[in-house]
């Protein structure tokens, strides 16, 4: 029988020695992590504090937001420990954490966009019926299974994985992947490769329906309409049409690189890709909703700068 060592920790090898400049990147991201708890924690914090706020756009925000925050958190910590450390090895507990957390913050990230794609659909679509359909009792189990959804999804992943053996621990990338945890084991993958496939298909297929559905039927009811209802509906849809690309371009992109050969990528390039995703949607989101939505936009005002808004 084959001797098998425990494998207790994984090395995450796509860190490169870059010198002392890597205090140059430490303080820049360190820079951008807060500035996304900043930004998060006032849009959360003036949605909940505003009453006025408390509207399904709003409140699936403020989901999206609490996201942003719970994946940065998986993120960023690790990240900003290793890239001034000099071993980049971490417990195998961890990577399981760390995994888990990433994951289903990208699963819930996805269905909160498509939740937030119904929402506008109802508006635009159905406006005298939508106060009648989305109430706050049903914009909270909205809300509540897109992140139970996420949660069980992955959980099962997580126990299918807790069971393998690993051969290897040896891992190229900036954060533990699962599709490259699983390539380091010596059993059968075969249950983790079928139901990895068939979530995936499901995870992706599910809210692409109800994504392609709102907005295909926006454009049929635009098109009809004035120029003025057009001119709303596009602003009211352009945040969300931005965040929608934003994220999903991130992922394809992670998705493709992840199972590209290391020799057709630049690494430089291979690390941006693959933490782009986590990074730039936390901060660009809060900040474009900010901005575009006058109501948001009017109560940070209030909150940041107390004195100017009483004039």
């Amino acid at each position: 029988m084959q001797n098998l060592t425990k494998i207790a920790s994984v090395i995450l090898t796509a860190y490169t020695d870059v010198g002392h400049v890597k205090y140059l990147y430490f303080t820049i991201l360190l820079a951008l992590y807060v500035c996304i708890i900043f930004a998060n924690v006032l849009v959360i914090r003036v949605i909940c504090m505003d009453r006025s706020l408390h509207e399904p756009m709003y409140l699936f925000l403020c989901s999206l937001c609490v996201n942003e925050l719970y994946g940065s958190t998986g993120l960023f910590p690790c990240l900003l420990v290793n890239l001034i450390s000099d071993t980049h090895e971490i417990s195998l507990t961890y990577c399981y954490m760390q995994m888990y957390c990433l994951y289903t913050y990208a699963t819930v990230e996805y269905c909160n966009l498509a939740i937030m794609s119904y929402d506008r659909y109802m508006s635009i679509c159905h406006p005298l019926q939508y106060n009648r359909i989305m109430t706050q009792r049903r914009v909270c189990l909205l809300i509540l299974l897109a992140w139970s959804y996420s949660f069980c999804q992955f959980t099962v992943t997580l126990s299918l994985n807790l069971r393998l053996q690993l051969c290897g621990n040896i891992m190229e990338k900036v954060w533990c992947d699962n599709y490259l945890l699983v390539r380091l084991s010596c059993s059968d993958t075969t249950v983790n490769n079928t139901y990895g496939l068939c979530m995936t298909v499901l995870v992706v297929a599910v809210p692409l329906v109800l994504i392609l559905h709102s907005y295909i039927s926006i454009i049929k009811i635009t098109f009809r309409s004035s120029n003025d209802t057009k001119k709303k509906s596009l602003s009211t849809c352009a945040p969300h049409i931005v965040s929608l690309l934003n994220y999903c371009i991130g992922c394809f992109f992670e998705i493709i690189q992840s199972r590209l050969a290391k020799t057709s990528m630049p690494a430089t390039l291979r690390i941006i890709i693959s933490v782009y995703f986590l990074m730039i949607p936390p901060l660009v989101n809060p900040i474009m909703y900010g901005l575009k939505m006058t109501k948001i936009r009017d109560a940070c005002r209030k909150v940041v700068c107390p004195r100017n808004s009483l004039f």
